[in-house]
């Protein structure tokens, strides 16, 4: 009985996801089972502190309060009792119609979402421009009642207008500070990033100078041949060649006798 009550609530809040409500105890089994043979990482995501949760939650709780009473609020609106001409009504009416489809299908299935990922900066982005299209169309007819229609009327979604409004502004400070920590985060991982590849990268050698200080062979030096002078004769050998070579005095002349 209780899975059948959760079917049916499941159906009202998505009626075209109803599949999914029968599948998805597979998948979790599935993946459950996946979980436990496979190896735990060695570094996993850090926890979101407890601080952030419950600010998140405090704040969805609120959301969803707002949500309650705002549909309650546009079913109790006359519109087709105002005092006003008839393309105003049907314009009027088609925006509440609008309001009514979100707050009753496309913001709880946000609000799952953000409870998923508390600190997750997509889907609180997402959350706040689905408020702000809320916040746009709701406006003007808020406008329009305090306008057209009764007293009892324009208060009450008056009121529901300013909750809105409240809600939409706390995310946005959130969303703010979610995003200085992310950056913050960002510039984190860049250093520690930029720490590693310096590290993984070998320092470049220093270059070294290498003197030769040996000295090459010496070409051996060609002496100059400095030809002998003659030697010098001995006396024998002058005397003897004197001997021979001296010519014999010629024989003197006769003088005539007297």
């Amino acid at each position: 009985m209780d899975i059948l009550r959760a079917s049916d609530d499941f159906m009202k809040l998505c009626p075209g996801c109803g599949w999914w409500f029968w599948i998805l105890p597979f998948l979790v089994g599935a993946a459950t089972a996946q979980m436990a043979t496979s190896p735990v990482p060695a570094a996993s995501a850090p926890p979101v502190p407890y601080a952030s949760v419950s600010q998140l939650n405090l704040m969805l709780s609120q959301l969803e309060q707002v949500a309650q009473a705002t549909q309650a609020d546009l079913t109790k609106l006359r519109i087709e009792k105002w005092k006003t001409d008839s393309n105003t009504k049907r314009g009027t009416q088609a925006d509440v119609e609008s309001l009514q489809r979100n707050l009753q299908m496309a913001l709880p299935e946000i609000i799952g979402q953000l409870r998923t990922s508390p600190e997750n900066i997509s889907a609180t982005f997402k959350l706040y421009r689905n408020l702000d299209a809320l916040y746009d169309v709701f406006g003007p007819v808020v406008e329009s009642a305090g306008a057209f229609g009764s007293r009892d009327e324009f208060q009450s979604v008056q009121n529901d207008l300013s909750a809105l409004e409240r809600s939409r502004r706390a995310l946005a400070e959130r969303m703010e500070t979610l995003a200085g920590g992310k950056e913050s985060e960002l510039t984190q991982l860049r250093t520690q990033v930029r720490d590693l590849k310096a590290a993984a990268i070998p320092p470049e050698p220093p270059k070294k100078v290498v003197v030769d200080d040996t000295e090459p062979p010496k070409k051996p030096v060609k002496k100059k041949v400095i030809p002998k002078p003659p030697k010098p004769s001995t006396p024998a050998a002058t005397q003897q060649s004197g001997t021979t070579t001296n010519p014999q005095p010629s024989a003197q002349p006769t003088q005539p006798q007297p």
